[in-house]
């Protein structure tokens, strides 16, 4: 027996046994608690030097003993594996006398002796017969793509078609049956079983007991999971499921679920006892269960944190260290005094940023000249809303975006132009041509006047050279550049000094829909329609990092102030953010129950702000990895998200023509995490939306798709008027 639990084993039959860790080390105490033994290729080969003299009842006794062994040792999906490739009946395990809590050990203990001889030669003679019996199937050529084939295949093992129903019922029966405080975290099982059930039914060309299947429990799934649900009725034949995008994506990505253990422990009991296989294979293959010690979450709790294509995010996902905290600023002689710096920020050269040139050391101190003019916003001192609306832009106005000094407005639009405007009495002009240049006097005071063209002299300016619709613009902080990001695969790097394009990137295949550069210049990022994000610097052709995971279109991307992280939003109604240095997720954020549009960081790093088509605005504490707020109150989706200059207040601007504020002072005032929330991910979240909400102000018929506060804390709107 020692043998068998110890290490000998792998290193004398190395060759016949091949084990897979498990996927996901962290909290997956569930399911894949197997996955041990499977016959390797190479075993049928040596089958015939392998086989004894002993005939196959003795192999056939072998077999049960270790798959005793390994029900013993809760290996359940080993056991299962083993069972389906000897080909040995559902209950012949049972008719050992053998159960999955340990009861049949010591009958257990006893086959193993009885066999005789060593672990290994055990063992091999188990692999042999395993193989001998269940050649591995072959698949025939040209078939399918092979990646699409392998996702597709694990469909391929499937039960009576007329008993989906029977068991999906059976397990609704029961789950409506246990105690209230099980049934709503049991209850998230429901949808992720009821899409590979009718997968499963659709993929084994058992079309009309999938529809019926369809019909009868669609109904009973989340509403928030409705255009899901839509697009899966479209998939009734074996061939609608190759090539499509949202189907390789449930199969891919275990969906993930958050149980407390006394739930977890009921349900693996229930389906034990039921022989129901059907399910349990399915719950061990395609879900993953992230298990907690405590109280089972309540109803609200749940819903706060669902939704997303995937399921919640993985507790393990959200423990990495960010560094949320600010960069100290440059040494500027101003007589003030040098702050400290924050012990949860980033060291400064963690990252590589750009020198501070003279120009830019200027605009610091015109900077802190207008910080000490700004209106300190609260609950009693709102801020005044200038609104910038787009005339005769026939809902082509794409993307609009302000310079961070306010003095230039720039919009994108959909018929594949960019338009910089001036907002100041100031006029935009070109620098003089190369010739006119050279009888410049350099030495000149005034220098940076005189090489300035006036009979360039405009308004507006528009840069030509995108070939489809224009979906993001961000000015640098230095307003010498303006990146534009199109339909047409590429990012333009624009220069606001000869209103002409410098590079254009070429990395996304796809509509690129949101770009946006660091706070402190140089790098920016870039998120599209092929579901990655992109970092880039602006003197390099190709990307610096891919950061890879979203499930569907990334569809805003913003950076943190620090420039060390950067959030994007998607599709697939999460939010993740990335470590700009490794490229790696440090946090991944659901709630959301619609594609995101907005995302914003607090001034301070500590929290993010995020708003989708599912009306809503969710806060997120970055440090803990936990949603914290829900604001409640606009009626469409919400497309731009900003915080006031001092973090006092956040503004949200929507589709339903309305600029919200709300008090995010209070809001994260409020906040009680503890070491029990943060370990366990439960969220209480206050149902305080209207006491937050500070004011809302309508437009006539203007949509509101970008806020900006000025350096004075004066709040600027834009957006294109609807008639």
């Amino acid at each position: 027996m020692a043998a068998v639990q110890g290490g000998q084993v792998d290193a004398v039959e190395e060759k016949d046994i091949k084990t897979e860790p498990s996927n996901d080390g962290g909290g997956n105490n569930n399911a894949n608690d197997g996955r041990l033994l499977s016959t390797s290729p190479g075993s049928s080969s040596s089958t015939g030097s392998i086989k004894s003299a002993a005939g196959p009842p003795e192999d056939q006794q072998t077999l049960l003993a270790v798959l005793q062994f390994l029900r013993k040792n809760k290996l359940t999906e080993s056991v299962e594996i083993l069972r389906r490739e000897a080909g040995l009946p559902e209950d012949s395990l049972e008719l050992k006398g053998g159960d999955s809590s340990g009861s049949g050990s010591g009958a257990a203990a006893g086959s193993v002796e009885l066999a005789g001889g060593d672990a290994s030669s055990l063992l091999s003679r188990v692999t042999s017969s395993a193989s001998t019996v269940a050649p591995a199937p072959t698949k025939a050529a040209g078939e399918d793509q092979p990646d699409v084939n392998v996702v597709l295949s694990a469909y391929s093992q499937q039960g009576d078609p007329p008993l989906y129903q029977v068991y999906y019922s059976g397990l609704k029966k029961f789950i409506e049956s246990v105690l209230d405080c099980h049934r709503a975290e049991l209850s998230q099982v429901f949808y992720p079983l009821f899409v590979h059930m009718y997968l499963e039914l659709v993929y084994n060309n058992h079309e009309s007991e999938a529809k019926a299947f369809f019909e009868k429990f669609s109904g009973d799934q989340e509403c928030y999971y409705e255009d899901d649900l839509r697009i899966l009725s479209s998939l009734s034949k074996r061939e609608h499921m190759r090539g499509n995008e949202t189907l390789l994506d449930f199969r891919t990505s275990k969906f993930v679920l958050r149980i407390s253990r006394d739930s977890y422990q009921l349900l693996k009991r229930h389906l034990q006892e039921r022989q129901n296989n059907q399910i349990w294979n399915i719950i061990q293959e395609h879900l993953y269960i992230d298990i907690f010690d405590g109280m089972p979450r309540s109803k609200s709790q749940i819903d706060a944190m669902s939704g997303s294509l995937a399921g919640e995010g993985k507790r393990e996902a959200n423990k990495a260290k960010v560094y949320y905290g600010l960069l100290k600023e440059p040494e500027i002689d101003m007589g003030s005094k040098s702050k400290k710096q924050d012990p949860n920020a980033p060291a400064q050269t963690r990252i590589p940023l750009p020198e501070l040139k003279d120009s830019d050391k200027l605009d610091k101190i015109m900077y802190m000249k207008e910080a000490t003019k700004r209106i300190r916003l609260g609950p009693e001192i709102l801020p005044s809303i200038c609104f910038y609306t787009f005339l005769n832009a026939y809902q082509g106005l794409t993307a609009v975006d302000f310079t961070d000094d306010s003095s230039l407005i720039a919009g994108g639009f959909a018929d594949s132009t960019v338009r910089v405007w001036s907002v100041t009495p100031k006029k935009l002009r070109k620098v003089k041509s190369a010739a006119d240049l050279n009888l410049i006097d350099k030495e000149s005071d005034d220098v940076l006047e005189r090489i300035m063209d006036e009979k360039t002299a405009s308004e507006l300016k528009i840069l030509y050279g995108h070939s489809g619709p224009v979906y993001g613009i961000s000015f640098s902080p230095d307003r010498n550049y303006l990146l534009s990001s199109s339909e047409d695969g590429t990012v333009r790097l624009w220069s606001l000094q000869t209103f002409t394009c410098l590079v254009g990137y070429k990395g996304h295949n796809y509509p690129v829909w949101d770009t946006q550069f660091s706070p402190h210049g140089y790098y920016f990022i870039s998120g599209g329609h092929d579901r990655v994000a992109r970092l880039w610097a602006t003197d390099h052709y190709q990307p610096l990092r891919i950061f890879s995971g979203h499930l569907a279109d990334v569809t805003c991307t913003r950076f943190h102030p620090n420039s060390n992280y950067v959030a994007t939003g998607s599709s697939d109604r999460t939010i993740r953010v990335w470590d700009v240095l490794t490229g790696n997720c440090v946090r991944i954020f659901t709630g959301h129950k619609g594609p995101i549009h907005s995302l914003a960081f607090s001034p301070n790093g500590k929290f993010l702000a995020s708003g989708a088509t599912d009306s809503r605005v969710l806060l997120w504490d970055i440090g803990h990895g936990l949603m914290i707020g829900e604001l409640k109150g606009h009626t469409d989706t919400v497309y731009s998200l900003r915080f006031s200059r001092d973090g006092e207040i956040l503004a949200s601007g929507s589709m339903d023509n309305t600029v919200r504020l709300w008090n995010a002072t209070k809001a994260f005032d409020d906040l009680e995490t503890d070491d029990f929330t943060a370990a366990t991910g439960h969220v209480h979240l206050h149902d305080n939306s209207q006491e937050l909400l500070l004011g809302a102000y309508t437009s006539k018929s203007t949509p509101v798709i970008h806020l900006h506060f000025t350096r004075r804390n004066l709040l600027l709107a834009a957006g294109g008027y609807n008639p």
